[in-house]
């Protein structure tokens, strides 16, 4: 049997290169060759396949991406090609569901994971956003594509909406998603997901002068436990969403008195090297559990394709 082969693109930036090094060094342990830093990018199509530096991406065993910051359409565009082929992780359909806000809210709730109300309206719908306003009180407007907080816009009256409409007009967005602002203590749990196996849970909090927990926003990450409810959310969310690999953020609805998803991230990070000294020491399990992901994924392929060409 011929060795396996895979390529990866993992983030460099915030401890990512020590990660894929380990990743790399499990793999090789089990026989699995790595082709590593495969940006898209650099990357053609032609003829049926996919071509990196020559090499045919579309005949390796399997592709694992795992970085969100640098994607572009084209890599997208390219990675849905791929997704055609061979075996990814995330798939192409679980990578782009997580990167829209309102498809997650809306399958999430077909799958009786709660999340915060929501409303999804074409742009010129503004007489009903109004309604809502005044039902709901506050809420928050989300780029359906954004990440780590960018974009999120507190609406806490009608007068802020009538002045956030005429900016979201020049954008030509061609709708609107918003939720009703949740009544909650400025923290979530952020509990990290692989393969259905719960891998961490630590807390995010906003700082003293902003309403958001991300990091990029000026939050802050500090040490938190994990209870089985929250767990069994984090699971049922992945499973909707069909997900490999999730970070599934939770946050405690004080007016319901309950907890609700507010994001699954399809792309979570490891603990950074600061991170590590706080005490977020999940790196290796993940690690773990993911190139056991990768072998599984690999040698379920293999067999498929044994069985086809029997």
């Amino acid at each position: 049997m011929s060795k396996a082969k895979i390529g990866m693109w993992l983030y460099s930036n915030g401890g990512g290169g020590k990660i894929s090094k380990n990743i790399i060094k499990k793999l090789q342990e089990r026989d699995i060759e790595t082709l590593d830093n495969v940006n898209l990018r650099h990357a053609i199509a032609k003829n049926g396949n996919i071509l990196y530096d020559d090499i045919k991406l579309n005949k390796l065993d399997l592709f694992f991406s795992y970085n969100a910051s640098e994607q572009t359409q084209y890599q997208m565009y390219l990675y849905q090609a791929l997704n055609r082929a061979i075996p990814m992780i995330n798939s192409y359909d679980a990578f782009s569901l997580t990167e829209d806000k309102f498809h997650t809210s809306f399958v999430l709730r077909n799958h009786g994971v709660k999340t915060a109300d929501y409303k999804l309206c074409h742009r010129d719908d503004g007489y009903h956003l109004k309604r809502i306003m005044k039902k709901w009180d506050k809420m928050v407007y989300k780029p359906t594509d954004g990440w780590g907080g960018v974009g999120l816009t507190k609406i806490e009256n009608e007068a802020n909406l009538d002045m956030l409409m005429p900016f979201l007009n020049q954008m030509d967005l061609r709708y609107f998603y918003v939720e009703k602002f949740i009544d909650y203590d400025n923290t979530d749990f952020r509990i990290d997901i692989v393969n259905g196996k719960f891998v961490s849970c630590y807390g995010r909090k906003s700082s003293s002068d902003d309403w958001r927990t991300n990091v990029t926003s000026g939050g802050s990450i500090f040490m938190r436990e994990a209870n089985d409810e929250i767990v069994d959310i984090a699971k049922k969310a992945t499973k909707a969403c069909k997900v490999d690999i999730a970070g599934v953020d939770i946050i405690y609805d004080r007016e319901k008195e309950e907890y609700i998803v507010l994001e699954v991230n399809g792309i979570p990070a490891f603990a950074t090297p600061e991170q590590e000294k706080l005490g977020l020491n999940f790196n290796d399990k993940k690690i773990d559990l993911i190139v056991d992901l990768i072998d599984k994924k690999i040698k379920v392929s293999k067999k498929i394709k044994e069985n086809i060409y029997e």
